[in-house]
């Protein structure tokens, strides 16, 4: 029994589970060209940011800013320093921290990455007046 007489299709959270995957599979097409995966992408882009904020984020500040977890995100970043795109190093401050930073190559990448998956973005989400959804998931995530 649902309280939706006209079953999933009236469920937000089904629906914004359907919305979600289709999304994630118009990014994942973006990004397949420059060999990243979503969070490879994700974590890339969020490293470059705060780099470029002025920051030196550690594993921890990058798994907080991603919103994802840490070990996962430890893993994900293993990969990204094999791939040459970023550096992990020992933390002057907390010998159990590894900062990260971008790498050139990483840089030029993040960059080439974010302007995909914004265009993806733009087209994907056009139906939608921008300011209104940008208030709805903020709302959303601030449930969080």
């Amino acid at each position: 029994m649902t309280r939706y007489p006209g079953g999933p299709a009236e469920s937000p959270g089904f629906l914004l589970w359907h919305v979600t995957h289709s999304w994630q599979r118009a990014v994942t097409a973006a990004l397949a060209p420059l060999d990243l995966t979503h969070v490879q992408f994700v974590l890339l882009a969020c490293t470059w940011w705060l780099t470029n904020e002025g920051h030196t984020p550690n594993q921890q500040d990058l798994a907080h800013q991603a919103g994802t977890d840490i070990k996962m995100t430890s893993q994900v970043l293993k990969t990204l320093e094999n791939k040459g795109l970023l550096t992990r190093e020992v933390s002057p401050t907390d010998a159990r921290a590894k900062t990260l930073t971008p790498t050139p190559a990483g840089i030029k990448l993040a960059q080439k990455a974010i302007t995909a998956v914004e265009a993806v973005d733009t087209e994907f989400f056009a139906p939608v007046p921008t300011d209104s959804l940008t208030k709805l998931l903020s709302r959303l995530t601030d449930l969080d």
